[in-house]
């Protein structure tokens, strides 16, 4: 069985990435602040103009687990975005280490 998305319905595809996040109760304010969808990482990923957004959710049930949703035109847009931006990418990565317990990359998933 093919897989289906609402591609039907807004008629194109994208590329999204997943992450999961553990961040301590202390840190909360702070993660939030840089993972947000006008956060430090939203800011970098908009230099590209094929960054659609990002969605931060916050766990209902268990304090201080988070998922990111970074949107892409396609995986070949990301890529390009990675290769380019690679230098601030990995400097922005270091300096949000400390807001995270645990980081995990879920998946990356054509839409």
């Amino acid at each position: 069985m093919p897989l289906r998305y609402h591609k039907d319905k807004i008629g194109y595809t994208m590329f999204v990435v997943v992450w999961q996040f553990e961040v301590a109760e202390e840190k909360v304010a702070d993660f939030e602040a840089a993972y947000s969808p006008e956060g430090a990482w939203a800011q970098l990923f908009g230099a590209s103009p094929d960054y659609l957004g990002t969605e931060l959710l916050r766990d209902t049930y268990i304090p201080g687990n988070y998922l990111t949703i970074d949107r892409w035109a396609s995986e070949e847009a990301f890529r390009a975005f990675r290769k380019d931006h690679d230098r601030e990418y990995e400097t922005l990565d270091r300096a949000s280490d400390s807001l995270t317990g645990r980081e995990t990359r879920i998946g990356a998933y054509t839409v």
